[in-house]
């Protein structure tokens, strides 16, 4: 799928292979919204830029999400949001989208949906897709 999808609150939601092409292309600044632990503990894309939308302890909100977020999304280019299985960067486009930049949600996120056994990595997402990743 290599079209945008109508969402509300901001640009809309793309594939991971879309990210991709626009992220190489110069067009867009991938964000990974995951936590730390996550992009440790499971990998990250070389590249990328890594900004908590939450943080532990406790999941809290990054207090510096908005600051950061403005200063490495340059004007004219659109954010790329990227988290786990796509849920919280929603909230991160929208957020995004609020403070002026042309945001955009990965469907199906680093990992992708569950499966029936509740592991991920099966069933989409950046990895599945074979999309560049690495881990520590």
């Amino acid at each position: 799928m290599l079209q945008v999808q109508p969402a509300s609150g901001y640009a809309g939601d793309v594939s991971p292979v879309l990210a991709f092409k626009w992220w190489q292309a110069g067009e867009a600044m991938l964000i990974d919204v995951r936590t730390d632990a996550e992009r440790e503990w499971v990998g990250f894309v070389p590249g990328s830029v890594a900004l908590a939308w939450k943080q532990w302890p406790g999941m809290a909100m990054n207090p510096l999400f908005d600051q950061n977020l403005k200063a490495v999304v340059p004007a004219g280019k659109k954010a790329l949001m990227l988290c786990r299985s796509g849920v919280r960067s929603i909230a991160a486009a929208r957020r995004a989208a609020e403070l002026g930049i042309e945001a955009y949600n990965v469907l199906e996120g680093f990992e992708g949906d569950a499966d029936t056994q509740a592991h991920r990595g099966s069933k989409g997402g950046w990895r599945y897709r074979g999309l560049p990743w690495r881990q520590n």
